[in-house]
């Protein structure tokens, strides 16, 4: 199974405060976030995390953690990770990039850490997928994109055939005029 996630900010302690997460202890969500991510995540699976990840700032800590996580897990980088060179270069990732385009069930997916109004093939049915914005933007129906963000999915990832659900209440309508002139 394919598996999408952001903005888990394990080891950060006022994300509990910024996002009002159900938690009472930075240790208690870091904990509740690893349950979660194992409950539905299996050891073959694949997991695109879309950044910002950990506020560890220790080589063994943050390996460690990604070790206790099921699954292939590669990371686009969030505006967080860039500052963390040990995240970034911990061998738990099997990917690291800044952004990435996959295919799945012949269907192009765009993953990047920012919400995007217009992407490569989106006016072909290409879906984008994103984080960052904790839940903040309006939910775009007339846009195939959507913010995988952990906070609005029971603080665990969301997988491949939830987002197919989520992208069939979506249309697409254009935003620029190159896609205008190409449809």
């Amino acid at each position: 199974m394919i598996w999408f996630t952001s903005d888990t900010h394990w080891g950060h302690a006022n994300i509990i405060k910024y996002d009002a997460r159900p938690f009472q202890t930075v240790e208690e969500h870091d904990e509740a976030l690893i349950a979660n991510w194992n409950a539905v995540v299996s050891p073959g699976d694949l997991v695109y995390h879309l950044g910002d990840v950990t506020w560890h700032k220790s080589q063994v800590n943050i390996d460690l953690l990604l070790g206790r996580l099921h699954g292939t897990k590669k990371l686009v980088v969030g505006n967080h990770d860039r500052t963390n060179k040990l995240l970034l270069r911990s061998r738990q990732w099997a990917k690291v990039s800044d952004y990435e385009e996959i295919g799945v069930d012949g269907r192009k997916i765009c993953l990047f850490h920012y919400r995007m109004v217009v992407w490569n093939g989106c006016h072909r049915g290409s879906w984008a997928l994103h984080g960052h914005s904790h839940g903040s933007l309006p939910v775009t129906l007339t846009a195939r994109t959507f913010d995988v963000g952990t906070m609005l999915w029971c603080y665990q990832p969301i997988s491949y055939e939830m987002v197919a659900v989520e992208m069939a209440k979506r249309t697409f309508v254009p935003m620029d005029a190159h896609e205008r002139d190409q449809e």
